[in-house]
């Protein structure tokens, strides 16, 4: 499975963290959670982070999906 990429994340001063990819809003993180985020985001892989708080990543199961009966085509 590739890495996540395109994830950036800009913290402004009243504590809010914005997250976006490819340009456009992934999420808004305030208060605790921000503070949370932030300190997850600086000690492990800062695109996988970012992936997993917006719910953005591969799930293992697209596979399982695809070959679903109601997918077939």
């Amino acid at each position: 499975m590739p890495q996540p990429n395109g994830f950036e994340y800009t913290a402004s001063d009243d504590g809010t963290v914005r997250i976006t990819h490819a340009g456009r809003t992934a999420g808004t993180l305030r208060g605790a959670r921000a503070e949370k985020f932030l300190a997850e985001v600086t000690t492990g892989n800062p695109q996988l982070v970012m992936a997993r708080w917006t719910g953005n990543y591969k799930h293992g199961n697209e596979r399982t999906a695809r070959n679903h009966p109601r997918n077939r085509r």
